[in-house]
């Protein structure tokens, strides 16, 4: 929790920084997997969304909730709960979830960009990621010891259903899991698009040693999606809905709900 400053520094994504330090917390660190989730930093591939801080740590509670939970329909549900903890946590901390609410920084843009750097906002980011770590680690914590008792059978989450069909492992499809209707049912930006660009960057991390903020890869994952959404990105904007609890979320995954995106993102 002291060092994170220099870990962001050094891992070069809030996504991949926050993935490292929860990881390393539950002691079970994992590079390739952790180097991986560089694209959604910035808000989903720099789009100014949802912060990557927050992506990271629930990539880390979906992994150690699979550890913890031999129930597999537990550690989804497990991981959608304790997502929603950790956003509760980096609400009541940044005021916001939004990336461009943080940053005033459109990434897309050169000029904006270099303002970001060289005006210095960008120390925002790395005393935010500094001041909210050890609340982070607690929020992470409380959600994966409390005993929930409101969980369904099955439980799904549209992450997790995205990157089963992409071939991924019992784990990975619990690692996203809390990715689950715009990130822990929040309505935001789309959790199944996160997690297929999460997955294409998985594969390509275990072939090859770097990897990189923007690539062919993401870049097909993101026009199959906004062809398939007509470009919306919203959760609650594509599904025409709220998910109040993640049993209506698994009732909507279950009848059908964005199966067509899903098969859309799975096939890229």
């Amino acid at each position: 929790m002291n060092d994170t400053k220099k870990l962001f520094r050094k891992l070069g994504s809030c996504s991949h920084t926050y993935f490292h330090i929860l990881n390393r917390e539950f002691g079970h660190p994992n590079e390739t997997e952790e180097r991986a989730a560089d694209p959604l930093a910035g808000g989903i591939y720099q789009q100014g969304y949802q912060c990557g801080m927050l992506w990271g740590s629930s990539l880390a509670v979906g992994a150690e909730s699979f550890r913890r939970n031999d129930d597999r329909d537990k550690a989804v549900g497990v991981a959608i709960k304790a997502t929603q903890n950790i956003m509760k946590s980096f609400t009541r901390r940044a005021k916001s979830i939004e990336c461009y609410d943080l940053t005033e920084c459109d990434f897309s843009s050169k000029i904006s960009m270099a303002k970001y750097f060289f005006s210095g906002k960008f120390l925002s980011c790395f005393n935010l990621a500094e001041e909210w770590a050890p609340e982070a680690i607690r929020a992470a914590e409380e959600g994966l010891d409390r005993e929930w008792t409101d969980l369904p059978r099955p439980c799904l989450s549209c992450a997790s259903e995205v990157v089963k069909k992409m071939g991924a492992s019992e784990e990975e499809t619990a690692t996203v899991a809390g990715f689950a209707g715009g990130l822990g049912l929040s309505g935001n930006a789309c959790g199944a698009l996160s997690a297929a660009i999460w997955m294409k960057n998985l594969e390509r991390c275990r072939k090859q040693a770097k990897t990189s903020y923007r690539d062919p890869d993401s870049e097909e994952t993101l026009e199959a999606f906004y062809t398939a959404t007509d470009y919306e990105i919203l959760c609650n904007k594509i599904t025409g809905r709220h998910f109040e609890t993640v049993d209506n979320h698994t009732e909507f995954i279950k009848n059908g709900g964005c199966n067509e995106l899903i098969n859309a993102l799975a096939k890229v």
